[in-house]
């Protein structure tokens, strides 16, 4: 009986989530977002990944007292929240006019940037962090008939894994599953000319030595390995999480990545530099940024 335990929690999981999600279509964004903020911020520090968190923040920020590593991680525990909360939501979200731009909840100064992605006839690569809510990005490039194809990560529960790709399905480009093959799917993409995209910002086993806040861990190379293959124009990325429900969406770039001695896009140091735009994202608003996962291993 003990061994079919995993299987039936694992079911039971799935069950939570389907109802959970169904609940959160019956309100509106604003009431799913603040409701799921509210209880991941009292729930969020009894868990075991609230230690981990404190043992980030502590090693990240050495001056900073006790007071503000727990109320930054209470904010990354709500933005958490708000972000599941924003999930079922996330094509209402997305509400940018560009006749009548920076009128509803999505801002940007960088429309310029994102129509000369969109019409210079080339592929792009576009990296994120887990910042604010990081889902608006894919969901941007779909709503602007941007060609696009976006890297993400399976869940382990098949239930959930569902659900998130049913909901991912109509509202993004061309999805991408983490896997052995997604390197050739991502090469592909690119030779599409579509734009893509993915998160770098957490521990990556296969990845490039880099420095992050100051000790040293793994980061994916994929961004700079495809620009190097490619020569396709890269930018960053980041959504900021501001008062009232509204999003500001801030892009950089293309970057001029670091090249080696025979005028190629040197894989590590790009990595590097990567890494150093994140890490700055992260100090702007710490309180927006997951901090709950083993980054330094």
């Amino acid at each position: 009986m003990l061994r079919y335990l995993p299987l039936y929690a694992d079911r039971l999981l799935g069950r939570l989530v389907k109802y959970s999600l169904a609940a959160l279509r019956r309100t509106d964004p604003d009431r799913a977002s603040d409701w799921c903020g509210s209880i991941a911020r009292r729930m969020g520090p009894l868990s075991p990944a609230h230690r981990i968190g404190q043992s980030n923040l502590r090693a990240a920020f050495p001056e900073r007292d006790p007071d503000w590593i727990e109320a930054t991680l209470r904010g990354a525990w709500e933005n958490l929240g708000r972000v599941a909360g924003e999930y079922v939501h996330l094509g209402r979200l997305w509400d940018y006019d560009v006749q009548h731009p920076n009128t509803g909840r999505i801002i940007t100064d960088d429309s310029k940037l994102f129509f000369q992605l969109q019409n210079d006839g080339q592929p792009a690569l576009c990296f994120a962090a887990h910042l604010g809510n990081w889902e608006l990005p894919a969901v941007m490039a779909a709503a602007h008939d941007m060609p696009s194809a976006v890297l993400y990560r399976v869940p382990n529960n098949k239930a959930v894994a569902r659900e998130i790709i049913r909901i991912r399905q109509p509202l993004m480009g061309h999805l991408i599953r983490s896997r052995a093959q997604a390197p050739l799917e991502m090469a592909a993409a690119l030779e599409r000319g579509e734009h893509l995209g993915m998160l770098v910002d957490q521990h990556f086993t296969r990845g490039v030595d880099v420095t992050f806040f100051g000790r040293t861990c793994k980061a994916n190379s994929s961004i700079a390995r495809l620009a190097r293959q490619f020569e396709c124009p890269v930018v960053g990325i980041r959504v900021i999480r501001l008062p009232d429900h509204r999003f500001r969406i801030a892009a950089e770039g293309p970057f001029n990545l670091p090249r080696d001695a025979e005028g190629r896009i040197d894989v590590p140091q790009s990595t590097r530099m990567i890494t150093s735009v994140i890490e700055r994202w992260i100090r702007e608003y710490p309180d927006q940024w997951l901090w709950f996962h083993r980054r330094w291993r």
